[in-house]
């Protein structure tokens, strides 16, 4: 069942960016019990987000909507906060971040 919920997460955006919050890092913990009930820690880019009164309810609709589900609780938290560190590869490369792989010069 996590599986299915974290393909779930993955459909769920931050408005303001192309990149799903699940890949952005977003998701701290989640956790599932034998009954179906599942536990989220959530972060936000910023403590200031502008969707910091509208994703975490996205997040909980997302979850809710995965056959098994029974229960969802939905914590935000800002710590650790958050950092790019968090993102999966395939988010830095959707949003142009350069660490994402090393640069490599090619001699003349």
């Amino acid at each position: 069942m996590k599986d299915r919920i974290v393909a779930a997460l993955k459909r769920v955006y931050d408005p303001e960016m192309p990149v799903n919050i699940y890949d952005l890092g977003l998701i701290y913990a989640l956790d599932v019990d034998g009954t179906g009930r599942v536990s989220v820690s959530m972060t936000l880019t910023a403590p200031n987000c502008p969707v910091a009164g509208s994703l975490p309810a996205s997040v909980e609709r997302a979850i809710r909507a995965v056959p098994g589900v029974t229960d969802v609780k939905v914590e935000l938290v800002f710590d650790p906060p958050w950092s790019k560190e968090r993102m999966s590869d395939a988010a830095k490369l959707a949003l142009g971040i350069e660490d994402v792989m090393p640069i490599v010069r090619l001699r003349a």
